[in-house]
């Protein structure tokens, strides 16, 4: 069972240049042009209050998320080998009966996303996900060629359902199994999302998805058509079925100039028919637009 947070959480990335905080986390959405850390929705925020990551000190820091470690702002560790799909991993565990959290983050061109899960421990897990911005924003022209804009690369997400286990600490043989933490198992995919700035409307999908530890294919993840705010942010409905039913809610960030980049977090639920129970998914996307320098390949496409 998941715990809700009331309040609101915010990711805030630590700039590779700033040496230190470029925004305060807040309650509302920045400006058009500004920076900021946007106001999460309390259905993707969860447990989380904020994170505070810097790519290149490969440090993250989680503030709100419970029974993760003693203090309330617990130091992540990072873990390369469990890296995703180009999203860094980092745990924390502080005993080897101690709940087990795992996050995922990435930062591109001014845009920041995280999630963070706990493996399920004495019938509940907590959970939560941010996203936000450092720097500016500024949509494309949308009075020449290039109002439409794609956004591709991989996915993440964490289930509370256990993994493998492979980051746990130890324990003695033969403790019950009844007080054993276990490790959120990992969904790993594809996204692909399409932005309209003229008419300011985004939707897109996550497909491919795979849970990692088994290799077992899962639906697809819809994200339904939603509107893009003034300030780059949007949120709007986990769909499956073709829209005909409602499984959760995504929201995200454009940042950059022209949107070169989108970060974003979603959650789901009841979505994994392969799995028993209520299954909940926190999943995290950070993508460059299918026009930059490092754009995924399939993005790749003729031209008419």
């Amino acid at each position: 069972m998941k715990r809700f947070s009331a309040g609101v959480a915010a990711f805030v990335a630590l700039s590779a240049c700033s040496g230190g905080n470029p925004f305060a986390p807040t309650t509302g959405g920045g400006t058009g042009t500004g920076t900021g850390a946007p106001s999460i929705p309390a259905d993707l925020a969860g447990d989380l209050t904020s994170f505070t990551y810097d790519p290149v000190a490969q440090t993250l820091i989680v503030r709100g998320v419970s029974l993760d470690d003693t203090p309330f702002e617990a130091v992540y560790t990072r873990k390369p080998g469990l890296d995703r799909q180009g999203y860094e991993a980092y745990t924390s565990q502080e005993s080897s009966l101690g709940r087990h959290t795992t996050a995922y983050v990435r930062a591109r061109d001014g845009v920041s996303a995280a999630i963070t899960v706990s493996g399920e421990q004495f019938g509940q897990y907590y959970g939560g996900s941010g996203y936000g911005r450092d720097g500016s924003y500024s949509p494309p022209d949308t009075t020449v060629a290039g109002g439409l804009v794609s956004y591709a690369g991989g996915y993440v997400g964490l289930l509370n359902a256990a993994g493998s286990g492979e980051d746990l600490l130890p324990v003695t043989p033969g403790t019950p199994t009844d007080i054993l933490p276990t490790q959120a198992a990992e969904v790993v995919g594809d996204i692909f999302i399409t932005a309209d700035f003229a008419d300011n409307t985004v939707n897109g999908i996550v497909y491919n998805r795979v849970i990692a530890d088994t290799a077992t294919a899962v639906e697809n993840l819809e994200l339904a058509g939603a509107p893009i705010d003034a300030d780059g942010t949007f949120t709007g409905d986990v769909t499956q079925d073709a829209g005909a039913q409602v499984v959760g809610t995504y929201g995200g960030i454009f940042g950059g100039t022209g949107a070169s980049a989108v970060a974003g977090t979603l959650f789901s639920q009841g979505h994994i028919g392969a799995l028993p129970g209520t299954v909940e998914e926190y999943g995290v996307f950070v993508l460059e637009n299918c026009g930059g320098a490092g754009a995924d390949p399939v993005c790749t496409q003729p031209r008419p």
